[in-house]
């Protein structure tokens, strides 16, 4: 079983800007023929590891990190969501984050996982960062994946609002009814009325926050910008239902849930109120040492957040 303190294995960096060469960049179509961009690294027989990003994501930030898992055998992949990434879009504005409703989402994640799951056998692990940290669970609660371990990394189970959960989802939807709901609800930035730099929100490591960057600027195509007024009233709706579902209590699928108690993103008294709900969890929390993006962070922040997801898988997943 590994340390909990220990680093990652340093040759993962190598992965930081470069596609690896046993690694496929494909299309998967979804039910109504949607073309969603998927990643596929093959591992050495110590399963399957599902990531699904957040919103805006794209799999190459987590390069890194799939080079990691890689190393101890496993295999990785990732699609991007549907209107972001290499995956369309669904606005007139190709920089704008568009969903008509979050169940578009937990479609493609079912059928996805049904064809994913035949291409072959051994333990199988879903896991999801922000808004995909919603997603699949929402989706492991509905029943859309079955998966034999759930790890959910800074999850996007509340939204961060002045107004707070009841109020900014009555002003979301209030504001989508007027004009094009498919309009940018702000610019730039990652959140409105903010004095704190993207990276400040996202990650304190200057070097990986670059990566992020170097990615954009190689492929602009997959850069996503702020999402609409409709995408905001949607995740305040569809966070409020899971936040409520009956059926999380009756989970049966053990979940790891990494939370930064201050991200300044996603209201992580969400995440912990979930926690306590489920009866099988392990939670692992951070101080002000991380920001949202806990898997993107400085060393000594990520490398216990890596070592706490290696040891939840040897003890909750046994290998084939």
């Amino acid at each position: 079983m590994p340390k909990r303190n220990q680093c990652p294995v340093t040759s993962a960096s190598l992965y930081r800007r470069a596609i690896p060469a046993a690694a496929r960049i494909s299309q998967w179509h979804a039910a109504d023929g949607w073309a969603l961009r998927r990643f596929d690294w093959p591992g050495a027989g110590r399963g399957r590891i599902l990531w699904q990003g957040g919103r805006g994501d794209i799999f190459e930030k987590y390069l890194e990190l799939f080079a990691h898992w890689h190393a101890a055998g496993w295999s990785v992949t990732s699609l991007d969501w549907r209107g972001q990434g290499g995956s369309g879009r669904t606005s007139n504005d190709p920089h704008v984050g568009d969903i008509g409703d979050f169940a578009h989402y937990i479609t493609d994640l079912r059928d996805f996982w049904r064809a994913w799951s035949a291409e072959a056998t051994g333990p199988r692990v879903l896991m999801g960062h922000s808004m995909g940290g919603h997603l699949v669970l929402r989706g492991v609660v509905e029943g859309a994946a079955m998966p034999d371990a759930l790890v959910l990394s800074a999850p996007m189970l509340g939204l961060k609002s002045p107004f707070g959960w009841t109020w900014g989802e009555r002003i979301a939807h209030q504001i989508a009814r007027f004009g094009d709901p498919a309009r940018a609800a702000w610019r730039g930035n990652e959140k409105p009325a903010t004095m704190k730099s993207r990276q400040e929100l996202l990650t304190y490591d200057p070097e990986r926050y670059a990566d992020e960057l170097w990615w954009q600027a190689a492929k602009p195509e997959l850069v996503l910008g702020p999402p609409s007024w409709r995408w905001v009233a949607q995740a305040f709706t569809s966070t409020r239902q899971l936040r409520r579902d009956p059926r999380l209590p009756e989970l049966t699928v053990p979940v790891l849930l990494i939370v930064p108690l201050a991200d300044q993103l996603v209201d992580p008294r969400a995440a912990l109120g979930i926690a306590e709900r489920l009866p099988d969890a392990r939670l692992l929390t951070f101080g002000k040492e991380a920001a949202h993006e806990i898997l993107r962070e400085a060393d000594p922040a990520r490398a216990r957040a890596v070592a706490e997801i290696d040891a939840f898988l040897s003890e909750r997943v046994p290998a084939a």
